[in-house]
């Protein structure tokens, strides 16, 4: 018998589910699904994988879809394969085949019933802020600079509380979405300053498309006193979709991780994976105007 397999003995090969922790800045990406102009986080980790699997067709599913310069830390990926290889040798393997702008953290081995997106039972999103007078170089790659007045993060934490729990959030969806309703379990949500950072977290048992971004948006104009809680919450309850105009810019927002009813990674793989910054001294801008 032949030492090197043919490749009818390889397509006949048993076909095994491999879970991937994956971690990808953003910026030079359309997004994590393929599109067809420009480099997508998919096509560059399919290409990957086919290079190391070849005789099957690859499709890589992730627990989330995030749009063009969104950057993820705990990314869920799942593809099937065939091949010899085991499955912790994956993430070697394929680092050394994708761009340094993604990286793979952690590749278990997982049954054919689980999946990246459905048997997810959460995502976590975190947005960053730079609340400095100054602009900071290294901070514009991974944060949304507002430098015009300091934020009340007071007021933003009351709107952001009472978005817990199953909403219609259909104010903050962008057009061109598939989803069939907007309804969504908003699970925890937090706000927190360090100086001139301020980090937003939410955590969702699923995100519409462009949510993040216009949530954090209406959050900002609240800070600055630009808007009031009354019209921020009359607006989402009402689902005035047509009165949330401003998104906040991509290069701010992470998906921090996608969760799941056992654990599937190891905790330094997956879990939190985001550094945070931290600024020794603080420049904050004056205070808002107090709202009319």
């Amino acid at each position: 018998m032949s030492p090197n397999p043919t490749k009818e003995v390889l397509a006949a090969a048993p076909i095994r589910r491999i879970g991937l922790s994956l971690q990808y800045e953003g910026s030079g990406f359309c997004g994590w699904q393929r599109q067809p102009h420009g480099v997508s986080v998919q096509g560059e980790l399919e290409e990957a994988i086919s290079q190391l699997d070849p005789l099957r067709p690859i499709q890589a599913v992730a627990a989330g879809r995030t749009d063009a310069g969104v950057h993820a830390a705990g990314q869920v990926v799942h593809f099937d394969c065939s091949g010899p290889i085991p499955a912790e040798r994956w993430a070697p393997a394929l680092n050394g085949r994708l761009p340094k702008t993604i990286r793979v953290r952690e590749a278990v081995a997982r049954p054919s019933t689980w999946h990246a997106c459905h048997s997810a039972t959460y995502r976590r999103y975190r947005y960053t802020i730079y609340n400095g007078r100054r602009p900071n170089l290294f901070l514009a790659p991974w944060s949304w600079h507002r430098y015009n007045v300091r934020l009340d993060e007071t007021v933003m934490k009351l709107a952001l509380k009472g978005l817990l729990g199953l909403n219609d959030l259909s104010a903050f969806q962008r057009t061109g979405s598939r989803r069939a309703h907007a309804r969504t379990t908003v699970q925890a949500v937090q706000i927190e300053r360090q100086g001139d950072l301020l980090v937003i977290e939410i955590q969702a048992s699923g995100f519409l498309y462009g949510m993040v971004r216009l949530l954090t948006g209406q959050l900002v104009a609240l800070g600055e006193h630009r808007l009031n809680l009354e019209t921020f919450e009359r607006r989402w309850k009402e689902k005035r979709r047509q009165e949330v105009k401003e998104a906040a810019p991509a290069q701010g927002l992470c998906l921090l991780r996608a969760g799941y009813k056992e654990a599937i990674f190891s905790k330094s793989g997956w879990y939190d994976c985001q550094p945070r910054y931290y600024l020794e001294t603080s420049d904050p801008p004056s205070d808002p105007p107090l709202n009319s």
